[in-house]
């Protein structure tokens, strides 16, 4: 077990400090879809900044949209998610992907899941892991690809993940987000040309009163 601890504190080291933006990224939740002036797509944890001129495109939710809610956790628990949050990421039809939830969720480690279903979401997570395999996972800064049971078990414990849950009975898992949920800021419109008014047509006139008595008209 020394051994298995002594490894999973390396490699949370070297990964937060040789690759901080993917760790930012992968435990911030947050990534952005950039599109720039010159159409060029790009992914990042930052959004643009407004003078690049870019379409704003929405990061993957809000701060707390699909995090784990620590603040309803126990004091300890909530010490070790903060410490190294969990993040699953999940596809479609993905049956490993079923289990490795199924193994968070039985445990009791609260996680947040980001779902990898567009093209989009597909980018950001080749960005954030190096390839597209799912499910995917990570702890802290340490990278999972792929499940297995034995080896995730060891690195929640390294971790120091309870082995058993010890969720409060009131406690929700957040329901699953987007990678990348794309929300597209609206184009400002082009300055329309005003079309002149057109005049009011002018009433009809009453036509004249008849000259004649019997108000006969010819």
């Amino acid at each position: 077990m020394t051994s298995i601890v002594t490894r999973f504190l390396a490699i949370s080291a070297v990964t937060l400090a040789a690759s901080s933006l993917l760790a930012t990224a992968a435990q911030a939740q947050q990534v952005y879809r950039i599109v720039g002036p010159d159409g060029k797509i790009t992914f990042s944890d930052q959004p643009p900044s407004p003078a690049s001129n870019a379409k704003v495109t929405s990061g993957t939710g809000s701060a707390g949209g699909g995090a784990a809610n620590n603040s309803a956790l126990p004091f300890e628990l909530r010490q070790i998610a903060s410490k190294y949050p969990v993040t699953l990421y999940t596809g479609e039809n993905c049956g490993p992907c079923v289990s490795a939830r199924s193994m968070l969720i039985t445990r009791g480690v609260p996680f947040t899941e980001k779902t990898v279903i567009t093209n989009d979401d597909t980018q950001a997570l080749q960005r954030i892991s190096g390839d597209n395999s799912l499910p995917f996972a990570t702890i802290g800064g340490q990278q999972l690809k792929g499940f297995s049971d034995s080896e995730w078990t060891q690195f929640l414990n390294a971790a120091g993940y309870p082995a058993a849950s010890v969720l409060p009975t009131n406690y929700r898992q957040p329901p699953a987000t987007p990678l990348v949920a794309v929300a597209t800021a609206p184009s400002a419109a082009p300055n329309a040309v005003t079309a002149p008014a057109r005049p009011a047509t002018p009433a009809a006139q009453a036509a004249p009163a008849p000259s004649n008595p019997a108000g006969i008209r010819f």
